[in-house]
């Protein structure tokens, strides 16, 4: 875990850096022997020529309120509404697909209102926003573009410390950049960066602007998306993140397929072996995740396990901690069996866990942003919420039950469109509301190009309001 003292920053960029080495690298599958410095070099340099074009630059534009001031002519010390104003962003992508798919982190493009991203040639492009994953950091980006060059996808889990990787991206706004180093450490998680992490770090040095782009090996292969640097200063000290070329490809894929990203669920709680906790559980070790509640008809109560149990192998591989359960469980796919090993009472039990897909999170409870990406979801930047009578009374509405906009995000398409806080819902595209539940089940598989129509009760006049991206 990085150290209080140092302060974890989004990335987007990178320098340029050399070393001569001679002798063999050890790296797994990705062995390169190296008969001399010169011929080492002769590789990291046509690895960099290949790589280079399929990384891309992206800027984006976030539109953000001013710190609000005060006005002595108002009265009782009121504040004036803020002004908006436009904060720019950089950062870096990959080119995985010769049609425009373009993959970047989740940090680079949030809430974006406008994205360019600039090609290795310079040629520019307007940049769609076609889904997100906060929970991985992970972002796809989508350009009218074809016949674009695009990066190889490596196989991260083969990976071990000591390997010579190639970090490319855009550090600091200098495109093009490429620095060199070895991975320092495979599996970090409890970075702070994102809900699922199971991070590379490395020594290649990477500063802002770097957020996004590739981190491949002396192959050229995709095994990382450079995400975040621990640094007390913001800049690069030889340690930085990427995400592992398998969790984000997984990401993504499911992106384009649903809209999200279909995790497995392990339907309990979990916490880290400490060295006293492995005392009093009488541990052999202090690795494994142990269970501190489970969840009624999910897998893990399905499966036998019981608060108490401690989870020592997922598959017969080790468990090292809780967050590397759940990082097992969430990559498998919905509906297979998988075997565990835990400790009950310091006495050995295998179980068979069937993954169940997590519970989706329900939309209201996630506030929504100053400003939206229109392309993301018609009614990106909405929060609904069930009517209940308190909250009927609160917003001085004329019913006690369907569903209401609570809040909408300044600049989204749905306030463009005429929808305001205080509408009652009563149908989405002509279905019958009575329910946030029935609201989300029918606005969860809608496309950013799909047409949103609302009947809403807006104090007792009903209207239909259309809300559709151009």
């Amino acid at each position: 875990m990085v150290r209080a003292s140092f302060l974890l920053r989004m990335m987007i960029g990178l320098c340029v850096g050399s070393l001569g080495v001679t002798g063999t690298a050890l790296a797994g599958a990705h062995a390169i022997p190296v008969a001399s410095g010169g011929e080492f070099q002769v590789q990291v340099k046509a690895t960099a020529m290949k790589v280079t074009p399929a990384v891309v630059s992206i800027g984006s534009t976030v539109i953000v309120r001013e710190q609000a001031f005060s006005d002595e002519g108002l009265p009782f010390g009121l504040f004036k509404d803020a002004p908006l104003r436009r904060q720019y962003g950089q950062g870096s992508g990959v080119i995985v697909s010769p049609d425009g798919y373009i993959l970047t982190n989740n940090h680079v493009i949030a809430d974006a209102v406008d994205v360019d991203v600039i090609l290795a040639d310079r040629r520019q492009y307007k940049g769609r926003v076609v889904a997100t994953d906060p929970k991985t950091d992970v972002a796809v980006v989508k350009i009218q573009a074809t016949n674009l060059p695009t990066v190889i996808w490596g196989d991260s889990s083969t990976l071990a410390v000591g390997e010579f990787v190639l970090a490319i991206g855009n550090p600091l706004g200098l495109s093009r950049s490429v620095t060199f180093g070895i991975v320092s450490a495979v599996g970090r998680a409890d970075v702070g960066v994102a809900d699922f992490e199971d991070f590379i770090q490395t020594d290649a040095p990477i500063n802002p602007g770097n957020s996004g782009g590739a981190l491949v090996t002396l192959n050229g292969e995709l095994v990382g998306i450079n995400t975040a640097i621990a640094s007390p200063t913001g800049g690069s000290v030889g340690v930085g993140f990427a995400i592992p070329s398998n969790m984000a490809k997984a990401a993504m894929q499911s992106l384009l397929k649903t809209g999200r990203v279909v995790r497995g669920f392990l339907g309990a709680s979990t916490q880290d072996v400490t060295p006293l906790l492995g005392k009093i559980f009488r541990l052999p070790g202090v690795k494994g995740a142990i269970v501190t509640d489970v969840q009624a008809k999910g897998s893990a109560e399905k499966a036998g396990l019981k608060r108490g149990d401690v989870v020592v192998q997922f598959d017969g591989h080790d468990v090292m901690d809780s967050g590397h359960l759940r990082n097992l469980v969430a990559a498998s796919t919905i509906g297979s069996k998988h075997r565990l090993d835990f400790l009950r009472e310091s006495k050995p039990y295998q179980a068979d866990l069937a993954v169940q897909e997590a519970p989706r999170e329900r939309i209201k409870k996630s506030r929504a942003p100053l400003a939206v990406v229109a392309t993301v979801h018609p009614l990106a930047g909405v929060v609904f919420d069930d009517v209940t009578v308190p909250l009927a009374r609160q917003m001085d509405l004329a019913v006690t039950s369907g569903v209401v906009v609570t809040d909408i995000a300044e600049g989204s398409l749905a306030e463009s469109s005429g929808l305001q806080p205080g509408d009652v819902v009563l149908e989405l595209n002509r279905q019958p509301l009575s329910s946030f539940a029935v609201f989300q089940r029918l606005a969860d598989p809608m496309k950013p190009s799909d047409l949103a129509l609302l009947l809403v009760n807006r104090q007792g006049s009903v209207l239909y309001i259309p809300i559709q991206s151009e």
